[in-house]
């Protein structure tokens, strides 16, 4: 299982704050770049690049879009993901190397 990094910042008299180190890293933000702020039912918010899916594909911005709406208007449709499934997938998948900044190759190469 993933483990989950959690961090915080303070709000200034003004609502403003400073985006931690680690979210700035993994979120590959630079400065002047836009964040975009998702704000669940549950009142769970997830801050994400607001530039990265639209400069990677214009129309997974769009299916994220579509998904986050069907989940939050029918969320008796999510099931847990079954853990042999899971274990399955863990070893089909063992010494893959992902570089998730890397382009796809095509087919053909």
């Amino acid at each position: 299982m993933l483990a989950t990094l959690k961090t915080e910042s303070t709000l200034t008299d003004r609502y403003q704050t400073t985006v931690p180190e680690t979210v700035r890293r993994a979120l590959h933000l630079g400065k002047r770049d836009k964040i975009l702020y998702t704000i669940r039912p549950n009142g769970e918010v997830v801050l994400t690049h607001a530039g990265s899916v639209e400069k990677d594909d214009p129309l997974l911005g769009q299916f994220l879009t579509f998904l986050a709406s069907d989940i939050a208007n029918h969320p008796d449709n999510l099931y847990a993901v079954n853990t042999n499934l899971v274990q399955h997938i863990q070893s089909l998948t063992s010494g893959v190397k992902v570089i998730l900044d890397e382009a796809l190759q095509d087919a053909d190469e």
